[in-house]
Formats: C-alpha cells, sequence, structure tokens
C-alpha cells in the first residue's frame, strides 16, 4: 500500500490539527472537552478518586484526592489543580506523581479522615472502602489531625428498616445527593451547612424512616465508604438456624443466582443457582425454596385481575411487584394508588404461603417456621416490616439479607461458594418454576411473563412467539403494543426502570394525558438484577448490568416450561389449596391495601434553589440576604423598644 501523503500543517485551522497533551514525560492525542483524568485513564495513568463517578457523570472535585500539577502553554509556574474537573488543553504538561502532588494527596487524605470514624473494624466497607484504598495509595502512614470528637458529633440515623445513615463515615462526595436527584428523580438527599458542619442531610430535616426516601438503595451502591449501607441482619438468621425449636424456610429471588457469583471469583453474571441451594444447605438451612415460584404464583393472581379491570374499562394498571415502586406511590403520587395492583410482591406471596400453604403440606408446625428472604434489594427490608404483612402480629417474611448481607454470612460461616459442587431443590412444593417466573429480575420481565399466561387465558392456547422482543430493551420508559387477541384485542404497555422516568408517566395518568393499559415499574435502574442490594462495585455504578439481563434470558430460555400457568406446582397449589386466582382465599392471603403518606412541602424558592446548586457563592448570597434581613428587622425594632412600644395596641 502507498504510504499516504503527509498532509500540511501550515494549511489546517486550529480545530483540525490533532491535539495533543504530555502526561507523565508520555505524549497523548487528546479530545475535546475531555477532563485530565478522562485523558489519563485513556493513557493508561492512575489518579485516585473518591468523590467522582463517571457512570453518572459526576465530578464535583470536592473530595481533591485527584490532585495533579499542570503547566499551561504560555505559563512558567505549574498549579495545583483537581483531575475530575479539569479541561486538559492542548499542549498541557500534567504531573501524576511528582512529590509535591503526592504530598498534597496525602494531605487531603488526612483532612478527609479529620473527622472521620477511624474504627474500621466494625464498619460496613471493611476491607472494601474506597477511602482505604485511597489511603494507601498515597502511602498514608498517620492521621495527624484526627478529631474522633467531630467524629461522634455526626448524626447517625437507624429510623429506616433498611438503610442505615452514619455521617460519621461520610466524606461529603455528593454521589448519594446526585443519584437520588438525578439518576431517580426522588430528591430525598440534600447537602446541608458549611465547613466542620456541612453534611448530606435528609430533606427538610426529617429522620430517614420518615422522609421521602423509598428505600431503593441506590445511593448505598454509589457510596465510597460505609457512610450509607443497608441493615445488617445476618445475626438474626444465625440465631434462626442454630436454633433447634426453629424450622429455617429460605427463598431467594430471580436476580440473586445472577448477581452473586463474582463476589467468590466467578465470571460477572453465571448463574449460580446450584451452588446457592448448596451453600444454604451448608449453613444448615431446613428448607429450601424459590422466590421464582412465587414470581409464577403473582403472575396468575396479577394476569387475571388485569384482565377483570380491563373488561371493566378500568386502566391502567400498574405493576406492584417493587416495594420502592411502592414507596414512590404512597409518598410522592398517593392519587395513583387506586391504579396499582393489588396483588403483592413474590417476596410476599412466599412468604404467607410458607406459613399456611407449606406447613400444611409438609406436616410441620406454623408457628416454628422462620422465613428468610434473600434479595437484591434495600427496599425488601422495609416490605417485610408493613403492619399489613402480619397476620396476628407474626410477619410473613422474618427476615431479608440484601445479596451483600448474604455474601457476608457464607464468609462469617466459613463456606465459599465458588468451591461447593452445585445442588438442586429437593422440595415437591414452591420451588419449581418457569421461564416466566425467571425473568422477573430485570425490567420488562414481568410484563412479558404477565403476556405469555393473558394470552392463554384469552384465548386456549399458547402464544406462538414467546419471547416478545417488542418489551425488551434498556431505555428508562419503553412502550408496546401487543395484540392479546380474545374480547380484550391489542393493548399498550409500558415498561420503567428507575424512578426518575415514573413521575411523567404517573403525571400523565393523573391528568388523563395517557391512553396505557399496563405499566411495569421498577425502581431500580435495571431491574431486580441491579436492585440496591446487590454487590457494590467500586467505581463503578452497574457494571455488570447486560451480563446479569443476558443470564436471566438464557435460564428462560433453557426452561422446558416458559409460562406461570403451566408451572405443574402452581397448577398443584390452586387446585389443592387456594381453588383459582382472585378467589376469596387468594384474595386473602395473596392481595392488599396501600396507604396514602404524602408528607406536606415546607421548602421555600430559596430554599430549594440552594439545595440544587450546590454552591459556595449562591449559599454566601443567601446567607447575605438573611443576615441583612435580619440586621434589618432588628434596626426598625430598636426605636420601638427605647420608645418603649411594641407594636400591639396601646
Amino acid at each position: 500500500m502507498r504510504p499516504s501523503r503527509p498532509r500540511n500543517r501550515e494549511n489546517e485551522s486550529d480545530s483540525e490539527k490533532a491535539m495533543e497533551a504530555t502526561i507523565n514525560q508520555a505524549r497523548i492525542a487528546i479530545r475535546e472537552n475531555e477532563t485530565i483524568l478522562e485523558a489519563a485513564r485513556r493513557g493508561g495513568h492512575f489518579i485516585p478518586t473518591l468523590c467522582e463517578l463517571a457512570d453518572i457523570d459526576h465530578a464535583p472535585g470536592s473530595c481533591r484526592v485527584c490532585l495533579v500539577e499542570i503547566t499551561r502553554p504560555g505559563h512558567e509556574e505549574p498549579a495545583i489543580v483537581t483531575a475530575c474537573n479539569t479541561p486538559i488543553e492542548n499542549g498541557m504538561v500534567v504531573r501524576t506523581r511528582s512529590r509535591r502532588v503526592r504530598e498534597m494527596q496525602r494531605l487531603q487524605v488526612e483532612l478527609l479522615l479529620a473527622d472521620h470514624d477511624l474504627d474500621c473494624a466494625v464498619c460496613a466497607r471493611h476491607g472494601d472502602c474506597e477511602l482505604q484504598d485511597a489511603a494507601q495509595f498515597v502511602g498514608l502512614r498517620q492521621s495527624r489531625y484526627a478529631r474522633p470528637d467531630l467524629a461522634k458529633q455526626r448524626p447517625r440515623d437507624e429510623s429506616s428498616p433498611a438503610i442505615i445513615r452514619d455521617m460519621g463515615k461520610c466524606i461529603r462526595c455528593l454521589r448519594c445527593v446526585e443519584v437520588c436527584r438525578r439518576e431517580q428523580g426522588v430528591d430525598a438527599l440534600v447537602f446541608s451547612g458549611a465547613g466542620l458542619g456541612a453534611e448530606i442531610a435528609v430533606r427538610g430535616g426529617a429522620s430517614q424512616g420518615a422522609s421521602d426516601c423509598v428505600a431503593c438503595g441506590q445511593c448505598v451502591l454509589v457510596c465510597p465508604t460505609g457512610a450509607l449501607a443497608e441493615r445488617d441482619e445476618t445475626e438474626i438468621v444465625v440465631d434462626y438456624l442454630y436454633d433447634p425449636d426453629v424450622i429455617t424456610v429460605f427463598q431467594f429471588a430471580p436476580a440473586v443466582r445472577v448477581g452473586f457469583g463474582e463476589e467468590f471469583g466467578l465470571p460477572p453474571g453465571t448463574n449460580v443457582e446450584g451452588q446457592v441451594i448448596a451453600a444454604l444447605r451448608t449453613l444448615g438451612a431446613d428448607v429450601i425454596l424459590d422466590t421464582n415460584f412465587a414470581a409464577d404464583v403473582v403472575i396468575m393472581e396479577e394476569g387475571a385481575e388485569l384482565l377483570a379491570r380491563l373488561k371493566e374499562g378500568r386502566r391502567p394498571t400498574f405493576t406492584s411487584c417493587c416495594p420502592a415502586w411502592i414507596n414512590f406511590a404512597e409518598k410522592l403520587y398517593p392519587d395513583i394508588l387506586p391504579y396499582l395492583s393489588s396483588t403483592k410482591s413474590p417476596q410476599q406471596c412466599f412468604g404467607v404461603l410458607a406459613k399456611t400453604y407449606l406447613p400444611e403440606r409438609m406436616g410441620i408446625d406454623a408457628g416454628r417456621v422462620r422465613v428468610i428472604a434473600i434479595m437484591p434489594c434495600t427496599a425488601k427490608k422495609d416490605e417485610a416490616q408493613r403492619l399489613m404483612f402480619r397476620k396476628d402480629g407474626v410477619r410473613e417474611v422474618d427476615v431479608v439479607l440484601t445479596t451483600r448481607e448474604f455474601a457476608h454470612l457464607l464468609r462469617r460461616e466459613g463456606v465459599d461458594l465458588a468451591a461447593l459442587a452445585p445442588s438442586r431443590f429437593d422440595s415437591p412444593y414452591m420451588s419449581e418454576y418457569s421461564g416466566a417466573g425467571a425473568i422477573f429480575g430485570t425490567t420488562g420481565g414481568v410484563m412479558e411473563a404477565a403476556a405469555r399466561s393473558m394470552y392463554s387465558a384469552l384465548n386456549g392456547r399458547e402464544l406462538e412467539h414467546i419471547e416478545i422482543r417488542a418489551l425488551r430493551g434498556f431505555e428508562a420508559v419503553r412502550t408496546a403494543e401487543i395484540d392479546l387477541g380474545g374480547s380484550v384485542g391489542k393493548v399498550r404497555l409500558a415498561m420503567c426502570h428507575g424512578l426518575k422516568g415514573v413521575r411523567t408517566v404517573v403525571e400523565d395518568v393523573l391528568a388523563g394525558r395517557s391512553d396505557f393499559d399496563f405499566i411495569e415499574v421498577m425502581a431500580c435502574p435495571g431491574g431486580c438484577v441491579d436492585g440496591g442490594g446487590r454487590l457494590r462495585s467500586k467505581k463503578q455504578y452497574q457494571p455488570n448490568a447486560l451480563k446479569r439481563r443476558a443470564s436471566i434470558y438464557a435460564i428462560d430460555a433453557n426452561k422446558t416450561v416458559r409460562q406461570s400457568h403451566n408451572n405443574p406446582q402452581v397448577k398443584r397449589l390452586y387446585q389443592d389449596f387456594l381453588g383459582e386466582p382472585l378467589s376469596h382465599k387468594a384474595e386473602d392471603l395473596l392481595h392488599t391495601r396501600y396507604i396514602r403518606r404524602r408528607n406536606a412541602v415546607k421548602q421555600t424558592i430559596a430554599g430549594i434553589w440552594r439545595d440544587i446548586t450546590l454552591s459556595t457563592l449562591v449559599h454566601s448570597e443567601f446567607d447575605a440576604l438573611d443576615a441583612h434581613r435580619a440586621n434589618a428587622g432588628r434596626e426598625a425594632k430598636a426605636p420601638l423598644a427605647r420608645s418603649g412600644k411594641t407594636g400591639g395596641r396601646d
């Protein structure tokens, strides 16, 4: 091949010329609007970060750990800047490991630790903490400015049944505020105060439990330290396992089997269903069953409910499987509650059947049964404690462990998942599932599972093309139209994952602008496979979402039975115990109600502006304005006080 002719750079415009910079003496081509950090990562130069999280486009520069030394063209004196939010320039020279940089990075980490709780051994992130990683990278050997008294003064909020907020471990990175506001659209968290008093607070000064927080747990996923963590209930499970008077019944969600193996060195997305069963047997579990079975039951009830509503002309119907979505509806949009399906979630359907149907079939004492759910979700903890999910004061589900807690439990008990030979369910009750039950774990899965069974109910035959591709996708809000045939015909569907897009859909329904028949909502982006209780990934938000999703669909594709209504154990449940979907017994056990929990709005426009800008300048302007008004008020009252007048009647 003939070599290309060299370009005459003298005739090129500046924008056409290749832009280059030097990082640690290596020349690197740079891109327009690229930061120093982005260019360094492309070039293989590591720069430590704490506040920055590229997946959600978050780079406030608040931690100041990503300091680098630069020399700009035309400037002799080098400058120290934050790499995460400083644009790289043509001809810039960047040094990431000079002595000056290293000393300043080390100092910055020391300052972050000044009011930080240093009792790391009891922290939820011990051994998996990004702050510890940063301290190791900068070579920290002491913390000269540590003030344990300051850490103890910072608030710890345990009011939520799902999430613990410990501000003694917060480094003010603002990741949680960003994901709650920008990704989820809930906006329950705000930045409050200044200086040593600066902290992440709950909007309106409320406690976590009483706030608009929906317990989705996405803030926990992005937190680099132990400032946000699930409420740890592993000790309760250990008590159950070693109590001879307790019969432990375990269930685990569809998403757990494809989002757990990497904790023990297996490739992300590996289906470890068999190993999870084996691990639970090793722990001493008495009965091991599957939440997927209950997902099939939910489709039987929810599908029948939807068809009944369509025949009555009631539309749309929202799914009710996701507890964070239920919290969102109850707290922020209570007028939407009549549109929600009354069917309980798979977790709760399983729980009530495990304490009624299962003891009857197995001949065991229901009073001794303790149901432990393993879920990729923090909101499931909140759901399990709802008063309507208790019978005579007894909870349907006794304990919920997140995927992270389950990993912690196995390590505590010396169980290596990767070393276990896969095992199988051996119960003839509540363990078999269809492919439809498996796809509950991903966005669009509930809708597709329901469509399969509703088509069969309306037409007396199975859907020919069982994989409904129109319902699969990863957009935050997707719409589709499918023909269910029979007396219903075409139906319009919407699938939402991540709560930010749900607001628009809900507001359209309430305003009468919606033309949907059935709307699926999953609070967490991607659905349960990326729920707030899943394994964390340092410096990444959803790195394995697509791999887990692909594994969920592979489970469905490889199942012999792929429709919920064809699950033989589900058929037996209705034949021997429930009768039929929406029967009186099914309504009593498998359906629920919702409550209005909207908080009164107490904020001013000035307060909202202060929150959303997160700007020191804006804060200072408001503070100055407030001070001016206060001084003016005092000056106006002073003459009255001197004259003895109070402003009341003479």
